[in-house]
């Protein structure tokens, strides 16, 4: 069986699960599901980054110690991810002792390939970045007068302390050497450009230890040093493995690390250059989606307007927001959370289009054949046409889903389902029926019931619990999401004549 390991981010702990944590979240188990129907061993993995100095600030600042807070924290995004139909299969904690275990076999591993040496660092550092600036840096950023960080414009402050560094300069040209020649490695392509943009202006050996607090993973013989954040974040996806036992673990190397464009070059620059130092694979794809912003305005906790899930789950159903953050914006995009649009989506596409064409197929079937499906026999233009639409449909969709293209694959599917609406009313079942013409409506019903089914396999992984309920409507059981399969559900005509269907419930009544 095919391995596929997919991960999101591990999120920080100084701060509550909000709309971009669970956007990541929801594409990771929207591949995660994907690939579970397609046959594949997957490991879906999440977790924090429990460890730095502003999560060790954050705790002082609230009276407390680092693990309280973060304690805090990982309990609210477990509880979370249930209500949201998350499917992960682990829950990496930088705390545990399994991943400190694997921090410092990384350490050792950069530390006996020579990348690994002690020096004196003096430089700019941004606490809520945790990232390095040069003064020639902030002056091209014309930041110097106000010293602030080119990314979150906050205050940068000065650090002079010992550390140890890491060779990322000797690693400039190899890195650029396999991006061009892995064009799918970093995605999408406008990240791809940023990223060897960056690597390409020259590349800085990275300080990656710090003395100055305690909160992190220790240098191996060194303990007064706590080793880098980041190297300690990154270290999660294998670690979570249970590196360094195996040292290379059965899901390495990652299928596709999903993150936010934010945190970019530390995953596509530092991440790609540690594991050729330490002779492991590379991932496979490093995937940076865009940000959100609320009704046109950027999310912030001055304007209250930074949406959190537990408040969200209260005014829709957990399928409903999984099928709009995928569906309204290309993934990679920037997009705009309005409630306008969310409502205008619902009923367009779930309560008119996919919503419509079950309750009218399921009732009629039941209207005049008592719920059980006849043989579709005597096809025409219009039943060979569906089913093309239907089994080219299905290919599409698995081709867009292994390049992350969750609106395009919502759209193909869609389109189906409009095409299922057009062909009852080219076929009329109702005047069929008024007509004694039993063995065309058997068969138009049939063509109906089938699209339904397949439609539902493919949005199985974005809707879970939809979806189950409208495979249960449609095969008169209580169903399960990991009772189905490509393999064995995924044909046309795995439906028998004589299949009894029930009378329809309302999947998606319309928003007023």
């Amino acid at each position: 069986m095919e391995n596929y390991y997919v991960t999101t981010p591990i999120y920080y702990v100084n701060d509550e699960p909000h709309l971009g944590h669970i956007y990541t979240t929801i594409a990771a188990d929207v591949l995660a599901r994907h690939q579970r129907l397609s046959g594949k061993d997957v490991f879906f993995l999440t977790g924090v980054d429990e460890h730095g100095q502003k999560v060790q600030q954050a705790a002082e600042g609230r009276g407390i110690e680092p693990i309280e807070l973060a304690d805090q924290v990982v309990a609210r995004y477990q509880s979370l991810w249930p209500e949201l139909e998350i499917s992960n299969d682990d829950f990496i904690r930088t705390s545990s002792d399994r991943h400190k275990a694997g921090v410092q076999a990384m350490w050792r591993r950069l530390e006996n390939a020579g990348t690994i040496y002690k020096d004196f660092y003096e430089d700019w550092y941004c606490v809520p970045c945790e990232t390095y600036w040069t003064e020639t840096q902030l002056k091209d950023a014309d930041l110097w007068d106000s010293k602030q960080c080119p990314d979150c414009k906050r205050a940068v402050e000065k650090i002079q302390e010992e550390s140890y560094f890491f060779r990322l300069s000797a690693f400039q040209d190899r890195l650029i050497e396999y991006i061009k020649a892995n064009p799918d490695f970093i995605a999408p392509a406008s990240r791809r450009n940023e990223v060897l943009s960056f690597i390409e202006s020259g590349l800085r050996d990275l300080s990656v230890s710090r003395t100055t607090f305690s909160w992190g993973v220790p240098v191996p013989g060194d303990e007064k040093h706590v080793i880098y954040v980041w190297i300690d974040a990154l270290t999660n996806y294998l670690s979570a493995l249970g590196f360094p036992e195996p040292e290379q673990p059965k899901y390495w190397p990652a299928d596709v690390h999903l993150i936010g464009k934010d945190i970019l070059r530390f995953h596509a620059v530092y991440w790609p250059a540690m594991l050729m130092a330490a002779d492991l694979p590379l991932p496979k794809r490093i995937y940076a989606h865009g940000w959100w912003t609320v009704e046109g305005e950027k999310m912030s906790k001055s304007k209250g307007n930074a949406l959190r899930p537990d408040k969200l789950l209260k005014q829709y159903d957990a399928d409903v927001l999984r099928y709009f953050l995928l569906r309204e914006v290309p993934f990679g995009h920037d997009g705009d959370f309005s409630f306008a649009a969310l409502k205008q989506r619902y009923n367009s596409e779930l309560a008119n289009d996919v919503g419509n064409l079950l309750n009218r197929s399921l009732a009629m079937l039941n209207k005049y054949r008592a719920g059980v499906l006849g043989t579709a026999a005597e096809e025409n233009g219009t039943d060979r046409a569906l089913i093309a639409d239907v089994e080219a449909m299905q290919r599409e969709v698995a081709d867009y889903m292994d390049k992350q293209a969750f609106h395009l694959a919502l759209d193909r599917i869609n389109a189906v389902v409009r095409h299922g609406n057009r062909y009852v009313e080219e076929n009329t079942p109702w005047a069929l029926a008024k007509q004694g013409e039993d063995v065309r409506l058997d068969t138009v019903l049939y063509h109906l019931v089938e699209t339904l089914r397949l439609v539902a396999l493919q949005l199985l992984p974005f809707m879970p619990e939809k979806m189950t309920g409208m495979l249960s409507q449609i095969l008169d059981r209580s169903v399960q999401a990991d009772d189905f399969s490509f393999s064995a559900d995924g044909g046309w005509g795995v439906l028998e004549a004589g299949q009894q269907c029930r009378k329809p419930e309302p999947l998606f009544p319309r928003m007023d």
